[in-house]
């Protein structure tokens, strides 16, 4: 290695000690999204925000202060379930899993109290064990960690930084394959000072990017998991990192806008980045959201003015990372059609370490959080997907064709062409007035565009998939407040999008409705302090939308809201109709799962209550509904990111996020050394199961 002296490592010295929003410190603003909320909101469209169908809603002060809400279905037959319950989950009834449902959908336990520990903390009667973590081996000929010695090389073999989301397929009765995102890197808590050099840290950095696939088997207790040791026996086992080829699918591949000089077919591209949630598909392969993509491009020697438009929707302002001195690709004065081949939907087949990848144009590019699959009673695969932006859309997609459910090899080829072609959609909600009393509203798809025809006048099919941002504003669908994670419930058949929250709530640019209470909330400086208000949607909320006659592929739907989150003695609070006063107090919804029952997991990033962020339970129908109840909370200065529940309910994974990413604090005085096992921290997931 390069020794270097410290004061010529800036990424630290960028980075202003103290929070930035709420309880995201500067570093966590800095390195995660570019400090995103500190540019002009890129969606300049007047027309209408969710929040001000909300305020309809949330007005209405007599349900918020608690009262009976309508249960949801039970059952949708319509709905084949995601994830791990795809295989047990039938379309004529609840599944197999809900009628003999594990601990974690039918347990009792006593909430987490919010704290500030460093520690995964869960309720008396459970367990936790590390299942990977940063640097781990993933593959064969990986080394041992040491921080001081990381290489390109070896970060190509170890399991990558900033975990986030996980997957979990089955292989045998007692292995599976664990499939996770790396999202970001946080320099100043990697590398010990001196040690590398600028260049180095760049390619170091580029390379812990990506996504891992590790081979994992069951431990002695019910519900435990853990890394299968010999790798020889793991051919699945894979990382995919910054130099992995993936191919461009769908109409817009092979466009001239995708084109660079390394890949002038427009076909190939290098590398996934900001992988941020996902889902597990029917067919067994694993959907990521490239989201935060932006922040990585560097303006070099300008910025080219044919694309300032673009450029500006999509937040590309040229104030990267510096990774264009260490690879062109990434100057956009060299190759400025290089951020277009970013924020997509990918697809890795786990079961297929030799498999190249997709980059899903079909789907839309955009800030994706992630993508999750509904399919139809007659077979077609609906996608949902949110873009994460302050002011920006709620997305769907539906396939021209139909899952072939056959388990042979000719049948997966098939599945995997799905999300190739099909149609587009984006959302506008309408408030239905407060005559009826409740949180609810109508709802529409609207085309964007099929594989073969533009919707949107003035665009061609493949501006609206390479530009899908521009293309929505074209037809006023309804503003968001930072819309996350957008999932279908595999029981009710209900689809639960997280919205995370929006600091710019009630500003001149996002003017509220004259009759909307949230336009300050309740938050906490610290734990055990007073409430007090803070400007904007600072807790955010929960929609759960309804298709319409509960078949994911109409353009019709109604809405409500079933959670206002925040502190339960604060007024714009709701919990979907439960008593307030027995609820656990929840803020920044960011992913969302749902055990075998139907009951909603809430993870969260951001907690502005003066707790760490954590993992919720939340059922949806039935004399409970609206019962938030905290299961776990994360270490000091992480995110709880993930979550899945999996294994006959008696798993629940979490990925622990950047732990300890708290501004001032650097390798050599880390503000927390979880999991605790050196003296500096390291992202890991964790598997959570019942103490038998």
């Amino acid at each position: 290695m390069t020794a270097v002296r410290p004061e010529n490592r800036p990424l630290i010295a960028l980075v202003p000690e103290g929070n930035r929003h709420g309880s995201r410190s500067h570093v966590t603003c800095f390195f995660r999204c570019g400090n995103a909320c500190d540019q002009p909101e890129p969606n300049p469209t007047d027309h209408p925000h969710i929040r001000d169908e909300i305020t309809k809603a949330v007005a209405r002060r007599a349900v918020l202060r608690g009262g009976a809400a309508g249960a949801g279905a039970v059952l949708v037959g319509s709905v084949v379930g995601t994830g791990s319950l795809a295989a047990a989950a039938t379309t004529t009834g609840v599944s197999r899993a809900a009628a003999a449902a594990g601990p974690l959908g039918t347990h009792r336990f006593r909430p987490v109290t919010p704290n500030k520990r460093d520690a995964f903390t869960v309720p008396t009667g459970y367990r936790t064990s590390v299942v990977m973590k940063w640097g781990d081996p993933v593959v064969l000929g990986a080394p041992d960690f040491d921080p001081a010695e990381q290489s390109v090389a070896a970060a190509e073999k170890q399991f990558g930084f900033n975990c986030d989301y996980v997957g979990v397929l089955p292989l045998t009765r007692s292995t599976s394959l664990l499939v996770v995102n790396h999202e970001y890197t946080t320099e100043p808590h990697m590398f010990p000072a001196g040690v590398y050099s600028d260049d180095e840290i760049k390619r170091i950095s580029m390379t812990n990017h990506g996504m891992s696939v590790v081979k994992i088997v069951r431990g002695t207790t019910p519900g435990s998991w853990r890394q299968v040791g010999n790798l020889k026996t793991c051919k699945e086992n894979r990382r995919i990192h910054i130099r992995t080829a993936f191919r461009m699918t769908g109409p817009a591949a092979g466009d001239a806008r995708l084109r660079t000089s390394a890949d002038p077919t427009g076909k190939k591209v290098l590398g996934t980045l900001n992988n941020c949630a996902g889902g597990t598909t029917p067919w067994g392969t694993v959907l990521s959201g490239e989201e935060n993509f932006n922040q990585y491009f560097d303006a070099g020697a300008g910025l080219d003015p044919a694309f300032a438009t673009e450029y500006a929707r999509y937040g590309i302002t040229g104030a990267g990372r510096g990774w264009g001195t260490v690879d062109s690709r990434f100057d956009l004065s060299q190759e400025p059609h290089e951020p277009h081949r970013f924020g997509w939907v990918v697809e890795v087949d786990p079961y297929d370490a030799r498999s190249t990848p997709a980059k899903h144009t079909m789907l839309g590019r955009f800030k994706h959080e992630g993508a999750n699959i509904a399919l139809t009673r007659s077979g077609y695969a609906v996608a949902y997907m949110g873009d994460d932006e302050r002011g920006d859309y709620l997305y769907k997609f539906v396939s021209a064709e139909r899952m072939d459910k056959a388990k042979t090899a000719k049948a997966k080829r098939h599945n995997m062409t799905l999300l190739t072609k099909g149609t587009l959609y984006v959302a506008k909600l309408t408030g239905d007035g407060d005559a009826d009393g409740k949180f609810d509203g109508t709802g529409r798809w609207m085309r964007l565009c099929t594989d073969k025809q533009s919707f949107v006048p003035g665009m061609s099919v493949a501006d609206v998939l390479i530009f899908t941002r521009l293309a929505a504003d074209k037809l006023g669908p309804t503003k968001m407040d930072r819309p996350e994670d957008v999932e279908p419930n595999p029981v009710n058949g209900k689809v639960y999008a997280a919205l995370t929250n929006n600091s710019d709530r009630g500003k001149p640019a996002m003017p509220a409705d004259e009759a909307n209470p949230v336009t300050t909330s309740k938050v906490r400086a610290s734990l055990g302090a007073p409430l007090t208000d803070a400007s904007g949607n600072r807790n955010g909320y929960v929609l759960e939308l309804s298709p319409d006659k509960g078949v994911h592929s109409t353009s019709s739907f109604t809405w409500n809201l079933f959670l206002v989150c925040g502190d339960p003695a604060a007024p714009e609070s709701y919990f979907g109709g439960f008593d307030k006063s027995k609820v656990s107090p929840i803020s920044c919804p960011d992913n969302v799962a749902f055990d075998s029952r139907g009951n909603l997991w809430i993870s969260t990033d951001g907690n502005v209550l003066g707790s760490n962020d954590g993992v919720f339970r939340v059922p949806v129908s039935g004399p409970n509904r609206g019962q938030v109840q905290q299961f776990c909370t994360v270490p000091k200065g992480a995110e709880a990111c993930g979550p899945l529940i999996t294994d006959g309910d008696r798993s629940l994974f979490v990925a622990v996020q950047h732990p300890g990413e708290i501004s001032g604090a650097t390798f050599e005085a880390p503000a927390s050394t979880w999991p605790h096992t050196d003296n500096f921290p390291r992202p890991a997931v964790v598997v959570a199961y019942l103490d038998r």
